[in-house]
């Protein structure tokens, strides 16, 4: 099973528990998706492009922009709750980056449920073997898109089918 798989058999998962609803089947209008790099990462061409298609999904986006510190961003997502966090690299720290910002993010009680997703590219080498998504989802991303045109098409299904974050 690719990582794009694991992470969108977690969504059907979690579509089926009780409290949770289907995302497909509801209005989007008003939901806030909330976009950012790693604090390493400087790019922001793949964040104008996130930020672009999850708007064609009916969302509203706040592009937090490149080299956003971790308490800055977990600041943001306390104050204006999003329905999800999409997270992006593209200077090969992801992996790194990810790890250490999804712990500091669970460990907020009003963010242990918030759907995360990161993508990009997410180590150096390029050609990752599958490992950086399984630890990455394990730590508590909800899905992981590695890099390539592949999982472009998964990040769409994804938002189409995410879990609607529900409101406390």
């Amino acid at each position: 099973m690719t990582p794009s798989a694991r992470g969108l058999a977690r969504a059907d998962r979690e579509a089926g528990a009780p409290g949770v609803r289907d995302a497909a089947r509801t209005a989007r209008r008003g939901e806030t998706v909330l976009v950012s790099s790693l604090a390493s990462d400087s790019h922001t061409w793949n964040l104008v492009f996130l930020q672009l298609l999850i708007e064609e999904h009916g969302y509203d986006v706040v592009n937090l922009g490149p080299c956003v510190p971790d308490d800055l961003l977990i600041r943001e997502c306390l104050e204006r709750p999003p329905a999800m966090l999409v997270l992006s690299s593209v200077n090969g720290h992801g992996y790194q980056d990810g790890l250490r910002l999804i712990g500091k993010l669970r460990a907020e009680d009003r963010l242990t449920t918030l759907p995360t997703v990161i993508g990009g590219k997410l180590g150096i080498t390029g050609g990752e073997d599958g490992g950086h998504a399984a630890e990455l989802i394990a730590a508590g991303f909800d899905s992981v898109f590695e890099d390539g045109a592949q999982e472009i098409s998964a990040f769409r299904r994804f938002i189409e089918r995410a879990p609607r974050r529900e409101l406390s």
